[in-house]
């Protein structure tokens, strides 16, 4: 599997570096730690016990999991999301409202490779015996396939979790939200084979539109320096460079030395535009733009669904569509044909959200 560039480390006296540069990362470094919010450890959601209707209650984590299992049970089973949009979740430490909910639930989804280990060893402490825990991405790709990189180094043992980002790999958790279902609940496996047909005939007519507004962006303008490392996966996919990103390992702020190397990376590769969360604005990072004359767009998604829930964009295919549009538009692509790709569900989605 291809390895992309990762931020390089080294002393803040590399020879050639001059003072300015060193004052000015130590002051970006400054300007992130001042805007650093409560939001970054994620907390509270609604996760409470939900009313018995007679239907299956399907736990589930981050919201496109949430989606995309949404799309493929419909309403044949209650779908209630843990993890609030807008939160960090790898930092995410569930309520203790939530282990009345697991204590309940029929069938539990979430994406795992260490992603929301809280709120696993919580599932794991009071899902009844019977209760199968799925944890997507481990059954998705193999150990060789892992994606280590500057914000999940191979010397912590933490794999890059986002393979939500491509959507090749979507239809495989799919395929096992179906076939956990289908053991669960055999007699709605006709529900459940109708809404996976109809989903990845959705994906896949959403990856050829994908592609084919890719090809618009020059071969090397495909670049990705971000706020956080959630494109590993997509980047192999579909031929891209992730250069870098800002957060480290451990979710904390970047070094002054870090800022430096990122720097050094973006003038080097000639990146064109740089790309903040909107969820959590990242001064650094703008600051890093500004100093290398790289273009800074700042409400990139990672898990963060567009729009309110209900609405046809609150979806992992809005998210998808939202941000590869953005990707597209700042680095010189002509973004016309995915912008008129229609976002639907396979199934009707009636899941919880929490905000």
């Amino acid at each position: 599997m291809k390895q992309f560039a990762t931020s390089r480390r080294h002393s803040m006296s590399s020879p050639g570096m001059g003072t300015s540069r060193r004052l000015g990362a130590i002051a970006l470094c400054g300007a992130l730690l001042a805007a650093c919010s409560a939001s970054d450890t994620g907390a509270g959601g609604d996760s409470g016990a939900v009313a018995d209707d007679g239907r299956l209650l399907v736990v589930t984590t981050v919201a496109p999991i949430t989606s995309i299992a949404s799309n493929v049970i419909g309403d044949r089973a209650q779908i209630v999301g843990l993890v609030p949009e807008g939160t960090n979740s790898h930092t995410f430490e569930p309520p203790p409202s939530a282990a009345e909910l697991l204590s309940t639930a029929d069938v539990v989804f979430i994406n795992g490779l260490q992603l929301e280990e809280p709120t696993k060893a919580l599932a794991e402490a009071n899902l009844r015996d019977d209760v199968p825990l799925v944890e997507l991405g481990d059954r998705t790709i193999d150990p060789d396939q892992y994606k280590y990189d500057f914000s999940f180094p191979e010397s912590e043992g933490k794999p890059n979790p986002h393979l939500w980002t491509d959507p090749t790999l979507v239809k495989v958790y799919a395929q096992l939200i179906h076939d956990t279902m289908v053991e669960v609940d055999p007699e709605g496996a006709a529900i459940y084979d109708t809404n996976l047909q109809a989903f990845i005939s959705i994906v896949d007519e959403f990856d050829e539109a994908v592609s084919a507004t890719f090809e618009t962006i020059p071969v090397d303008q495909r670049k990705l320096v971000t706020y956080h490392d959630a494109y590993a996966y997509f980047a192999d996919t579909y031929g891209w460079t992730v250069v870098g990103a800002v957060q480290p390992a451990d979710f904390g702020e970047p070094t002054a030395g870090d800022v430096i190397d990122l720097i050094e990376q973006i003038e080097a590769e000639g990146v064109p535009a740089v790309f903040g969360s909107e969820v959590f604005p990242s001064p650094v990072l703008e600051q890093i733009a500004n100093e290398t004359g790289a273009i800074y767009v700042d409400d990139l998604r990672d898990d963060d669904l567009p729009g309110e829930p209900g609405e046809p964009d609150h979806s992992w295919l809005g998210l998808m569509k939202f941000n590869f549009v953005t990707m597209t538009d700042a680095l010189g692509g002509d973004s016309s044909g995915l912008v008129g790709f229609v976002v639907r569900n396979s199934a009707i989605d009636e899941a919880r959200y929490p905000q």
